[in-house]
């Protein structure tokens, strides 16, 4: 069986002035979670703003242990980076939690 851990996150950055800032700021910050947690990252939310990112991060594996430590590591991480400007919402399914809840694509 295998697990997904899905990462909702939202930052803010009151240091910011402009969006190329924001922009280096974020690359680092999904290449973080990419190396360090294995997530896959996508900005989501709050293109045109300066001050504000939304990003959503994947974690999966194969123990539901595993991937919440991931999970929670990267929380951690997050938080530890941006103490005032960070809030992480978690959702943590297996595989067949989503196939009882959905058709196939």
């Amino acid at each position: 069986m295998s697990f997904l851990a899905l990462l909702e996150i939202d930052l803010h950055f009151p240091e910011g002035s402009d969006l190329k800032g924001k922009r280096k700021e974020l690359q680092s910050v999904k290449a973080g979670l990419q190396r360090r947690f294995g997530a896959s990252v996508a900005e989501t939310d709050h293109h045109d703003l300066w001050q504000r990112s939304s990003l959503t991060a994947a974690v999966v594996g194969r123990e539901q242990c595993d991937v919440a430590k991931q999970a929670d590591a990267a929380e951690r991480w997050l938080v530890g980076r941006y103490p005032d400007g960070a809030s992480v919402r978690r959702l943590l399914v297996s595989a067949d939690d989503l196939r009882d809840g959905y058709d196939a694509v």
